[in-house]
């Protein structure tokens, strides 16, 4: 199995890398951030490779960085998400913001992947959130807070503040951690208004 890729970036297709190593080129397949990132022929380049071996084929899949090759295995654990949806996704999203939006409940932001509509937007965030945390640089508080807003058991005010704030025009992923954080400045018992006027100067940093 082919785990890593080190040679000449040798020719570019719509949705593959031609690598150049000692001379052997390989077809390496990847996510449309992953082929803009690459640099031009003839510079060097390295990839995390993940290789899928079928009867009828080896198609190698290349990626900039373990976290993403990571995400690509853990998207396919999900029904309905093969290959070509699992690139489609790490197109639109780094792992980081993926990781992101999964552990904060944002399907939107999934649902902006070709091939994924609504309701494998949610299927995705239903299946993965839990393993999202580890991938994600983002305040624990903030993940709790936005599935106590999902699952309706958030308090009213905090409830109150994240709606005004989307109302407002800010995406819910934003409104939520701006609330989150105006939460530690005044405490879990502060008003709606609190939390909006809070929020809307952690908003404008």
């Amino acid at each position: 199995m082919i785990g890593k890729l080190r040679g000449l970036v040798d020719s570019y297709g719509e949705d593959f890398v031609i690598l150049d190593v000692n001379g052997v080129g390989y077809v390496v397949h990847c996510s449309a951030r992953t082929l803009q990132r690459l640099p031009q022929p003839g510079e060097a380049a390295d990839l995390s490779i993940e290789t899928h071996v079928r009867e009828d084929m080896i198609r190698l899949y290349g990626f900039r960085s373990d976290a993403e090759r990571e995400w690509f295995r853990l998207l396919q654990t999900v029904q309905g998400v093969g290959s070509r949806v699992a690139l489609g996704v790490l197109s639109v999203l780094e792992p980081a913001n993926l990781a992101t939006a999964i552990a904060t409940g944002d399907k939107g932001a999934i649902a902006r992947a070709p091939g994924v509509g609504p309701r494998l937007a949610a299927r995705l965030v239903a299946e993965l959130k839990d393993k999202a945390p580890a991938f994600a640089p983002i305040d624990p508080a903030l993940i709790a807070l936005t599935g106590a807003v999902e699952d309706r058991t958030a308090p009213q005010p905090v409830a109150d503040a994240i709606s005004a704030l989307v109302n407002l025009g800010y995406p819910q992923v934003q409104a939520s951690a701006a609330v989150a954080a105006a939460m530690k400045g005044a405490g879990e018992g502060a008003e709606a208004k609190t939390l909006i006027r809070l929020g809307l100067r952690e908003l404008a940093r």
